[in-house]
């Protein structure tokens, strides 16, 4: 089933049963009001036992009537704007599965349920500028709204609404004044669920503190931790539906989840970081398995490509690209399965958690500067440790070693990231060295598995001249990408001085 996604900018105002309607020209910009329309609508609204959704202030509803019926989900986005997916009426209690794919990240299994119903009796003005351009929507709403869970109420009560279009701030502060000379005064509520539950609308899940330079070190770790799960949140339903890049954008979410863990874990309860470092390496790995195997898939295409046309054909090149592509969508049909257990929506209970009632230690409480210079300055050493370890090694225990490096070095990464609001410029300075450090080694590490893979691929090969010299081709052209990339490396760790913070 479809769907379609629009931003929806709007303002809510309260306004009498009585209250005539506002002079619309003199609304700047405002040159023709079209005629009126009515439309009767009827809404049902969805939700889990717990209000889950509410408390994340989105909303799920099934609307006939007017231009737009169907399933509508609204998620926040800036202010006054709300992201708003449309799917098609369908079954009136079933939830469109690629909706309910998008709120499986909030809901986790649980079922989702009317909660309430509400009527509304609407006349359209929409509000045209010149050239018949349509700046905006007035909406007159009669609203009658009955809830269902977890208490029954029934309210009725008058508002408007004014939707951008094609206009512009200017207009809506214009329509501000002159719909509050009218007798109206913006919404205390955020949307029609909200004001139809009153005091039985569930609190918002709160916000995270602010990393700042004189705050605490707890906060500025908590701040950093919960913009990662966030990001697993934002890529969950791109994994479920396949969107480009989505498993890799929710894989090095928690990976930096994992690197915040180890470098401040200090900070925390030992045993509750311990606990999350090692869920968020299970997601992690069942992650890195397709992506790991797409990284490869594009890498040695991309040798393929480059090699003389006869070699695209041979069989050689056939086997290693559908070998390459099978390891892809197993892996991909493993994260799937993963991301719909109780397992990984334990993890998601557990990392909210830990982000809205964080197990701090008495250092999280200490000014956050100084705390966290030192254990980044700890995240420092263990790569300066790795690097001399690598320099003494050989052979395959020297790639050995190089992964290390790469491993530490995005440990530290991840270390000064979570630190650019309270350290600034050292911070950034200090990640984009580790960064640079690790995107070569990872050229480099990319190279010894492509190899690796290639080496058992030729073991395996038919024994024809054709297959042998193609695959060596492809192993040549890989062994000197590992001895650039290691080049690059050792010019590049010379001068990284990887100052402490």
């Amino acid at each position: 089933m479809s769907t379609q996604e629009f931003v929806e900018t709007e303002r809510k105002y309260d306004v009498d049963i009585e209250t005539p309607l506002p002079a619309f020209e003199d609304i700047a910009g405002v040159e023709q009001v079209a005629d009126p329309a009515d439309h009767q609508l009827e809404a049902v609204y969805f939700d889990t036992e717990g209000l889950i959704l509410a408390k994340h202030r989105i909303t799920l509803r099934r609307r006939t009537g007017g231009a737009d019926s169907g399933w509508h989900v609204k998620l926040p986005a800036e202010q006054d704007s709300r992201v708003e997916i449309h799917a098609p009426l369908g079954q009136p209690e079933t939830v469109p599965e690629d909706l309910a794919e998008k709120l499986l990240v909030f809901t986790r299994g649980d079922e989702l349920r009317p909660v309430a119903r509400i009527h509304t009796r609407r006349t359209l003005h929409r509000l045209h500028g010149s050239e018949d351009v349509t700046l905006a929507d007035f909406v007159d709403d009669h609203v009658t709204a009955e809830t269902l869970h977890p208490a029954q109420l029934e309210r009725q009560w008058r508002e408007w609404e004014i939707e951008l279009v094609h206009g512009d701030e200017a207009l809506w502060e214009s329509a501000e004044n002159i719909l509050s000379q009218a007798g109206a005064t913006r919404s205390g509520h955020a949307s029609k669920l909200a004001r139809a539950f009153g005091t039985a609308w569930p609190p918002a899940v709160p916000a995270p503190p602010k990393a700042r330079p004189k705050g605490s070190a707890g906060d500025a770790v908590v701040a950093y931790l919960a913009a990662q799960i966030a990001e697993i949140t934002a890529q969950d339903p791109g994994v479920r539906q396949g969107a480009d890049d989505a498993v890799h954008r929710m894989r090095s979410a928690t990976r930096r989840l994992r690197s915040a863990l180890s470098a401040y874990g200090r900070l925390f309860d030992a045993e509750a970081a311990a606990h999350l470092k090692t869920e968020l390496k299970w997601l992690a790995t069942v992650l890195g398995k397709a992506r790991d195997a797409e990284v490869l898939r594009d890498r040695i295409g991309e040798l393929l490509n480059d090699q003389p046309d006869a070699l695209l054909s041979s069989p050689a090149a056939t086997k290693i690209t559908d070998e390459l592509e099978a390891a892809y969508n197993s892996g991909y049909r493993e994260a799937l399965r993963s991301v719909g257990t109780e397992r990984y929506f334990r993890l998601l209970d557990e990392l909210e958690k830990f982000r809205d009632e964080p197990p701090t230690r008495p250092r999280a409480d200490k000014k956050a500067r100084r705390v966290t210079a030192k254990l980044a300055g700890k995240a420092i050493k263990r790569l300066r440790r790795s690097q001399k370890a690598a320099a003494r090694q050989t052979g395959v225990e020297h790639d050995t070693a190089l992964h290390q490096v790469r491993k530490d070095a995005k440990r530290l990464r991840h270390a000064a990231e979570a630190l650019r609001d309270v350290h600034r410029k050292p911070a950034v300075k200090l990640a984009r060295d580790a960064q640079e450090l690790q995107k070569i080694l990872g050229e480099h590490q990319d190279s010894v598995v492509a190899r690796s893979v290639l080496l058992r691929i030729a073991g395996d090969a038919e024994g024809s001249p054709e297959n042998k010299a193609a695959l060596g081709r492809l192993l040549a052209a890989e062994e000197q990408r590992a001895t650039d990339s290691e080049a690059r490396y050792e010019r590049v760790a010379k001068k990284n001085r990887l100052n402490p913070l």
